[in-house]
């Protein structure tokens, strides 16, 4: 599952971060309004948690330009505590719900399988290409019908890199969504080619076609077979 924070207050954003990856979400995060609209267009998001009081443009804005494009990915709004008229004009927007801050981690987490839940039904839980499975519910992997054993790592990177299939994703944002906040930026490019490669023996030793394809000098990429 991949999820979108957008929330100016930047350490309660890495914070929110940190305990999503810690629960195998894949999460991406926007510090203003404009970059976080930018982000859901440019990407496939199953939830956005979206606080109201942004700048360069405010979280009703937002809201507002989602739903207006038709997207009916659900919206956790994040309010403050006095703010009863927000709720409201976010409700109307077609916010799915809201959670008033200050807020506990664990209410965050609840609130957010819950709307996870929702569309649940309606959404594969399974990633697929080249013979590659993925539950990403019970995060089992096989390859051909067989099960595979990957690393934490490694499965992070697989899912994400099936979460954007067809699209390039750069040595950078693999890390990011891998590592968080703890890589070296100075070493990143090693971590990621050296988890690359060990992916590789285990699903492309017997394959013609590489399953994660290599665009030099930018990225790396999965492609659907023809």
């Amino acid at each position: 599952m991949r999820i979108l924070v957008i929330e100016d207050e930047e350490a309660l954003a890495l914070q929110i971060r940190h305990v999503l990856n810690s629960e195998k979400y894949l999460c991406d995060v926007a510090f203003d309004g404009m970059e976080g609209l930018d982000k859901i267009f440019d990407g496939e998001y199953d939830l956005i948690i979206l606080d109201i009081l942004l700048p360069k443009m405010d979280g009703i804005q937002v809201l507002k330009g989602i739903r207006s494009e038709g997207l009916t990915v659900p919206v956790l709004l994040l309010t403050a505590k006095d703010r009863v008229e927000d709720k409201v004009a976010g409700l109307d927007a077609g916010a799915d719900d809201y959670l008033t801050k200050p807020f506990a981690i664990p209410e965050l987490l609840a609130r957010a399988r819950s709307l996870l839940r929702r569309t649940s039904e309606v959404k594969s839980s399974t990633l697929s290409a080249g013979g590659i499975e993925v539950n990403t519910t019970t995060h089992e992997v096989f390859l051909r019908g067989k099960p595979v054993h990957l690393t934490a790592k490694e499965y992070a990177m697989l899912e994400f890199l099936l979460y954007n299939k067809n699209r390039v994703l750069s040595r950078l944002s693999i890390a990011e969504h891998v590592w968080g906040d703890t890589f070296d930026l100075f070493t990143m490019t090693n971590f990621v080619d050296v988890h690359i490669r060990n992916l590789r023996k285990k699903m492309d030793d017997d394959r013609e076609k590489r399953l994660i394809q290599t665009v030099r000098g930018v990225g790396y990429i999965i492609r659907d077979e023809p």
